[in-house]
């Protein structure tokens, strides 16, 4: 419900959501029928069935040690190359972090854009890591720009 609560926030990023669960079709209409009466909320995405569980084992999103068919709450930022970027996973009984998944999707977003590194708790508008420059040239670019100090490379930010 979280997910689809905050599906425009998800839009306004490009982020295509879908969901996936080891229950059926029929389980998953009832869901969100129900999600629909009880919460006003409508779910904007799909969400896939995976009665074998192949795509849930694959990914490791069935704990054994727990129950053979509760699968644990899993988060895959995948980039649009298809690269699995970041990885949450949650307890069955934990909730999700939504506004954790909206920085992880910002970090990666921005660090794409602009080739620098993000500091723990980073978030949107804040200052990010300029890498050091790795030639001569991009050093006598930076340096002629008077934007850092030499010994101030490697430690350097700026703001996005």
């Amino acid at each position: 419900m979280g997910f689809a609560e905050l599906a425009p926030e998800f839009e306004k990023r490009n982020v295509q959501l879908v969901g996936l669960s080891i229950d059926s079709v029929y389980s998953h209409i009832a869901w969100m029928r129900n999600i629909e009466e009880t919460f006003k909320v409508k779910v904007p995405f799909p969400v896939i069935a995976d009665l074998d569980q192949a795509v849930a084992q694959l990914y490791g999103m069935v704990h054994q040690p727990m129950n053979a068919t509760m699968t644990v709450r899993c988060v895959f930022i995948i980039d649009p190359k298809q690269n699995v970027r970041a990885m949450v996973y949650y307890p069955m009984q934990v909730g999700r972090n939504m506004q954790e998944i909206f920085r992880a999707v910002d970090a990666l977003q921005t660090v794409d854009a602009n080739a620098c590194a993000t500091p723990a708790n980073w978030k949107r508008g804040e200052e990010v890591i300029v890498p050091a420059p790795a030639t001569l040239g991009a050093s006598r670019e930076r340096e002629k720009d008077g934007a850092l100090h030499v010994k101030q490379w490697y430690l350097s930010t700026k703001k996005i």
